[in-house]
C-alpha cells in the first residue's frame, strides 16, 4: 500500500514538472507546429506523445533524460522550421506538395491515386466546405498539411460588395510566378508571357532587380501583384491573445 502510494505520488510529481515543460517547448515550436501539423511536425508530436506518455507511466524510467528529449526534440523542430524558409529546396523535401484534385467540376484521377486518395474523401473534405455538389468546383486542392482548399465556379461564389455594383467579374485565380527572385517558367507558359514582359512590368513600379521581389504571382487577367523583400511594415491591427 505504502509502495503504491509513493508511486503514485511519484507519477504526481512527474506530471507537474513534464506538463510545464511540454508546455514552454510547445510555445518555442510556434503556432505552425499546434495548427498546420505538417508531416515532419506531426512526427515531432508523435514523439512527444511517447517520450512523455512513457515517463509519466513507468516511474522506474529516469525523469532527466525524458526533460532532456524533449528539449531537444523541441530544438530540432525550430532548427528544420528555420531550413524549410532558407531552403526551399528541402522544405520540399521533406513535406508534401499541393495537389488539385478537382478541376472545373471533375475529378483529377491520376492525383487522386498519387495521394492515395479516394472519392469519398474528397467528397466528405467537400462537405465540410459547405459543398455538396463537385459542379459547384471550379479548383480544388489538396494542401500539404492535407487540408482541402476550394475554389468555387463564378456563378456559386459569396455574393460580394463588388457584386452588388453590377460589375461583370470572372473567376480569378493567381498562380506564384517569382518565388524570392526566382522566376517560374511552367507559370509563364501558362500564361504566355516571357520574363523580359515581368522584368518591364516590376520596372513600371521601380523594380529594376528581379532579386529584390520576394513573391509575385499573376492572374489570368495578366494582373501582377509583388511584395518586394524587406517590404515597408503595413499597418497591422494590434490583435492579442
Amino acid at each position: 500500500m505504502l509502495d503504491m502510494i509513493k508511486e503514485s505520488l511519484l507519477v504526481v510529481g512527474r506530471i507537474s514538472t513534464i506538463v510545464p515543460l511540454m508546455l514552454v517547448v510547445a510555445i518555442f515550436m510556434g503556432k505552425r507546429a499546434i495548427g498546420e501539423l505538417p508531416i515532419f511536425d506531426l512526427l515531432i508530436i508523435l514523439t512527444l506523445g511517447s517520450v512523455v506518455g512513457a515517463d509519466i507511466a513507468d516511474p522506474n524510467i529516469n525523469h532527466i533524460p525524458t526533460a532532456v528529449a524533449i528539449v531537444a526534440l523541441g530544438l530540432l523542430q525550430r532548427l528544420v522550421a528555420k531550413l524549410k524558409i532558407s531552403s526551399r529546396s528541402f522544405g520540399r523535401w521533406i513535406t508534401f506538395k499541393p495537389t488539385v484534385v478537382i478541376q472545373n467540376g471533375k475529378f483529377i484521377d491520376t492525383n487522386l491515386k498519387k495521394i492515395h486518395y479516394s472519392i469519398d474523401n474528397v467528397l466528405q473534405m467537400l462537405r465540410e466546405k459547405d459543398v455538396f455538389d463537385i459542379n459547384e468546383v471550379q479548383t480544388a486542392i489538396v494542401e500539404a498539411n492535407g487540408e482541402l482548399s476550394v475554389l468555387k465556379q463564378p456563378r456559386h461564389q459569396t455574393v460580394t460588395r463588388k457584386d452588388m455594383n453590377i460589375i461583370p467579374y470572372s473567376s480569378e485565380i493567381a498562380l506564384p510566378i517569382i518565388i524570392e527572385g526566382d522566376i517560374s517558367k511552367e507559370v509563364m507558359k501558362h500564361f504566355g508571357v516571357k520574363s523580359s514582359w515581368i522584368r518591364r512590368q516590376l520596372a513600371q513600379h521601380g523594380v529594376t532587380d528581379i532579386s529584390e521581389v520576394f513573391y509575385a504571382s499573376l492572374n489570368r487577367e495578366l494582373e501582377l501583384h509583388f511584395t518586394l523583400k524587406n517590404e515597408v511594415k503595413q499597418n497591422i491591427p494590434p490583435f492579442k491573445h
